[in-house]
C-alpha cells in the first residue's frame, strides 16, 4: 500500500476504487451540501462539489439537470477545470487528495496527494495551485504528473486561491489572523506568491478586524484582486448591533502590481447586514463582481468598473456625489473626500453607504439557504450558486438578477436536529438586522475567529479571546471566567446578548445538538499512521510527568479539571487573574493562545509567558524538551 492510500484509509476509512458516474446514490441518502461550482470552459457542463455526500454532481448546464454523480473519497470542496475542458480537478478535503476526473466518461482517472486538508484549487498554466488549511501551505502541483513542484508557507488556515492569467502570481486568502489578539490592528492578510520566483511571498494586511477571508477573484488584466471577508469591530464592547457596531462585511481590493492594499468597502446597508460573504466571481470583462452572502441567502452584484473610477477620483456620470445633500452625518461625502485626497480611501472601511449612494451595489435573494461557491457561465448570462443547506444549485439570470431554476443535487433526508442546528448556527436571520451569525465568531464548525471580544459577560472593558466550542458541552463552566454554568446557558446568552434575539426552545435544542455533534479534526502533526511521532511521545511523557505538573490541571478525557486557576497571565484589562482551564484538543488550530490571545505560539506560552512556573514547571526544560512538549500539544 503506497503512502497516499495508507493515509487516506487511516483518515477517511474509504475505498479508493475508481468512481463511475452513477445516476443515483447508493445506500442511505446523505444530506446534500453543495460547496463549490465550476462551469466548464465551453459552458456546457456545470460541476458541483458536495461536501457531505462526498461527490461531484455533473450538470447539463443548458438543461439545468443533474446528469450523474462522481463519488469522491471525502467531502468535495474546491473545483477547477483544465484549460481545454478535458479534465476536472476536485478537492477531496479530509482525504488529502485531488481527484482528476475525465470529462465525458466522468470517471476518476487518478488521484494526487495534496497535503493534509486541501481546500481551494486553481489552475495556473501546467500547475495546480492548492491551499492546505491544516498545514497553512500553498502547494504547487504538476498537473501532468501529479507531483509536487513546490510548497509555500502562507498564513493561518488558507482558504481560496486564484491565479493571474499569465501564471506568475497566486493570490491566497487566509481565514485567521497571525497576530496576537491584543494587537489593536489584529487582522488577516492576503498572501501573494510569485510562482516563478522561488515561491516568494508578500503578505498584504487588511484593516483591523478583517478576518474570515474566503473568496478571491483576479481581474482579466491581472491588475487587481478582489477579496471578500468580515470586518469585526472588536475594539468596541458588544452593547449594540446597530449600524455595524460589532460586525460588518466587506470587499477589499488589492493592487497586484504594487502588492498593496488599495481599499476596503462595506457590503452592508446601515440598517441591514450582509453576513458571511463567502465567494466571489468576476465577469470576463472585469466590469461586474458577484458575491455570495452565506448568512443572508443573497448574492450581491458590484459595479467594479464604476467602483474603480471613483477610487481613482473620477466622478464622471456620478457628479451628484459631490453635493452636500448626499453627505453622511453632516460630513462631506466619502467619495468626494477620496477625489480630493486619495489617502482618504481608508475611510471607506467605515462607510456603510458608500457603495449604495454611488449606485455600485445591488443585492438579490436566492431560492436556497446558505449560498457558498458561485461561478459565472462563460457568456456571463448565468450565475450558478451553491445553496449549501438546501442541497441545490440556484441558477441566476444575471440580466434580471433573479433565480430562474433551482436544481437539487439528489435525494436528501429531511433535516434532523443536528442539521437544523447547523443551519441556525450559520443563519444571520437569527440576528438583529442580520449583521452576523454564530459562525461569524465561531467559523469552521464552531471554532474561533482569533479575535478578542468584550462580551459583557463579566463587566465591560476586559475583552477575551474567542474560544472554540469543541467539547463545550463536556467542559463546563463556559467562558474564560466560567461565568456561564455550561454550554446550554452560554448558547442562550449568545442569542440574547450577542445576536440580540430571544431564541425559542426548539431553536436552542437544535443548536445544542449541533454543538454536541462536533468532534476533533485529525491533527496534521500526527505520524502518517495517525499515531504520535517519536518527539510527540517524548512530549507526552513530559506532559504527564509529576515534574512539569501539566497534567495536574489538564487531565481526564477532555484534558481539563474544569476549575479556575491563576497561572500568571493576568493582563492590564483583567479584573482577576483566575481563568477557567480549557481543553487542549485541537491546539494546532486554536491560536493565538491564553485567555486574551496574547501569546502567538505555544513556545511563548511555555517560555516567556510562564516565568514563575505557574503554568506548569517549564523553566527547567531544555529547548528540545520544549519542542517535544509543543509537538505533543499540537498533535491533540
Amino acid at each position: 500500500m503506497n503512502e497516499l492510500a495508507r493515509s487516506m484509509c487511516v483518515r477517511v476509512v474509504a475505498t479508493l476504487a475508481m468512481g463511475m458516474c452513477l445516476g443515483g446514490a447508493e445506500g442511505p441518502a446523505a444530506h446534500r451540501s453543495p460547496w463549490g461550482v465550476a462551469f466548464s470552459p465551453d459552458g456546457s457542463v456545470l460541476a458541483v462539489s458536495d461536501f457531505t455526500a462526498n461527490a461531484v454532481a455533473i450538470m447539463d448546464a443548458a438543461a439545468g439537470t443533474v446528469a450523474c454523480s462522481v463519488p469522491l473519497a471525502a467531502g468535495g470542496a474546491g473545483l477547477a477545470w483544465s484549460a481545454d475542458g478535458k479534465k476536472l480537478y476536485a478537492v477531496e478535503h479530509a482525504a488529502g487528495s485531488i481527484a482528476e476526473i475525465e470529462a465525458g466518461t466522468w470517471r476518476v482517472a487518478r488521484r494526487f496527494k495534496a497535503g493534509f486538508n486541501p481546500l481551494g484549487i486553481a489552475v495556473a498554466g501546467t500547475s495546480l495551485l492548492v491551499t492546505d488549511d491544516a498545514r497553512d501551505m500553498l502547494l504547487v502541483l504538476d498537473a501532468g504528473s501529479g507531483e509536487t513542484r513546490g510548497t509555500a508557507e502562507v498564513l493561518e488556515e488558507p482558504f481560496g486561491v486564484a491565479a493571474t492569467s499569465d501564471g506568475k502570481l497566486a493570490v491566497v486568502t487566509n481565514m485567521l489572523p497571525r497576530t496576537p489578539s491584543t494587537d489593536p490592528a489584529a487582522s488577516c492578510a492576503v498572501s501573494i506568491v510569485e510562482l516563478a520566483e522561488g515561491l516568494r511571498r508578500t503578505d498584504v494586511r487588511l484593516p483591523a478586524g478583517s478576518v474570515l477571508l474566503r473568496g478571491v477573484a483576479v481581474s482579466p488584466d491581472d491588475a487587481w484582486a478582489y477579496v471578500v471577508h468580515t470586518l469585526g469591530r472588536f475594539s468596541l464592547p458588544t452593547t449594540q448591533l446597530d449600524r455595524g457596531w460589532v460586525n460588518t462585511n466587506a470587499l477589499s481590493v488589492i493592487d497586484l502590481r504594487k502588492k498593496a492594499h488599495l481599499a476596503t468597502m462595506l457590503l452592508d446597508h446601515p440598517s441591514q447586514g450582509a453576513a458571511e460573504p463567502f465567494d466571489a466571481a468576476l465577469s470576463r470583462d472585469g466590469a461586474t463582481l458577484w458575491i455570495s452572502l452565506g448568512g443572508v441567502h443573497r448574492v450581491a452584484r458590484v459595479d467594479v468598473a464604476g467602483m474603480h473610477k471613483l477610487l481613482a477620483g473620477d466622478m464622471t456620470g456620478r457628479e451628484h456625489l459631490a453635493k452636500n445633500e448626499n453627505a453622511i452625518y453632516g460630513a462631506q461625502n466619502t467619495w468626494l473626500m477620496v477625489k480630493e485626497d486619495p489617502k482618504q480611501r481608508e475611510l471607506l472601511a467605515n462607510d456603510l453607504t458608500a457603495l449604495y449612494v454611488a449606485g455600485l451595489l445591488d443585492k438579490r435573494p436566492i431560492a436556497g439557504n446558505g449560498p457558498r461557491g458561485i461561478d459565472l457561465s462563460p457568456d456571463g448570462k448565468t450565475l450558478a450558486v451553491a445553496a449549501y443547506f438546501s442541497g441545490q444549485v440556484d441558477l441566476v439570470d444575471t440580466a434580471r438578477g433573479a433565480v430562474v431554476k433551482s436544481v437539487p443535487l439528489g435525494p436528501s433526508p429531511a433535516p434532523d436536529l443536528v442539521r437544523r442546528g447547523e443551519l441556525i448556527f450559520h443563519d444571520a436571520n437569527y440576528c438583529f438586522q442580520q449583521w452576523l451569525s454564530c459562525a461569524t465568531c465561531h467559523p469552521n464548525d464552531g471554532r474561533a475567529d482569533g479575535l478578542n471580544w468584550d462580551l459583557l459577560n463579566d463587566g465591560i472593558g476586559n475583552p477575551k479571546n474567542t474560544k472554540s466550542l469543541l467539547y463545550s458541552y463536556e467542559t463546563p463552566p463556559s467562558m474564560a471566567l466560567g461565568v456561564r454554568a455550561g454550554m446550554e446557558a452560554a448558547t442562550r446568552a449568545g442569542f440574547v446578548h450577542i445576536l440580540f434575539r430571544e431564541p425559542s426552545q426548539d431553536e436552542l435544542d437544535a443548536v445544542h445538538a449541533y454543538l454536541r455533534s462536533l468532534r476533533p479534526a485529525p491533527s496534521p502533526y500526527r505520524a502518517p499512521d495517525g499515531g504520535l511521532t517519536d518527539r510527540a511521545r517524548r512530549g507526552k511523557e513530559l506532559f504527564e510527568s509529576p515534574a512539569t505538573k501539566c497534567a495536574e490541571c489538564h487531565n481526564g478525557p477532555f484534558l481539563t479539571d474544569k476549575r479556575s486557576y491563576d497561572v500568571g497571565t493576568r493582563g492590564e484589562f483583567d479584573s482577576t487573574g483566575e481563568f477557567d482551564t480549557p481543553t487542549l484538543y485541537e491546539m494546532w488550530r486554536t491560536g493565538p493562545f491564553l485567555h486574551d490571545g496574547s501569546a502567538l505560539t505555544l513556545e511563548e506560552v511555555l517560555r516567556t509567558r510562564n516565568a514563575q512556573d505557574k503554568h506548569g514547571v517549564t523553566s527547567t526544560l531544555s529547548a528540545d524538551d520544549i519542542q517535544a512538549l509543543v509537538e505533543y500539544l499540537l498533535s491533540l
